[in-house]
């Protein structure tokens, strides 16, 4: 069967999304807003989003790919944003592995090899 994307923007969208495939591996890559070219206000995730993609075939049989736009970089920056407070990201790009301790941030997202281990280990 393989795999399946969904995008999503913000808190509550994100949720939503991770109960619709409750039950199911979901994998999240956590990225800022992109303006209307395309290109993200975060230049990590920039960088982050192509080496995630590549790596999107390792993924288990069955499992949910879930891009989230976290917001703008105000919004982000808030301390007390939803992100930030319900799921302790620290930055953005956050690649995680749902309702599990796994995951890679920032500079760590632009190694092919450690997502790909997120993706294959269990």
């Amino acid at each position: 069967m393989g795999w399946e994307e969904k995008q999503v923007r913000g808190y509550s969208e994100f949720v939503q999304t991770a109960q619709r495939y409750h039950g199911r591996p979901i994998f999240a890559l956590f990225c800022g807003d992109k303006d209307a070219e395309g290109k993200s206000w975060c230049p990590d995730c920039v960088t982050a989003e192509p080496v995630v993609r590549t790596e999107l075939h390792n993924m288990p049989d069955e499992s949910v790919f879930i891009y989230c736009l976290v917001g703008d970089r105000a919004y982000w920056k808030d301390p007390n944003n939803e992100f930030r407070k319900n799921l302790k990201l620290t930055g953005v790009p956050t690649l995680l592995k749902y309702g599990t301790p796994q995951k890679l941030v920032e500079e760590e997202c632009f190694k092919a090899e450690l997502v790909r281990m997120l993706f294959t280990e269990d």
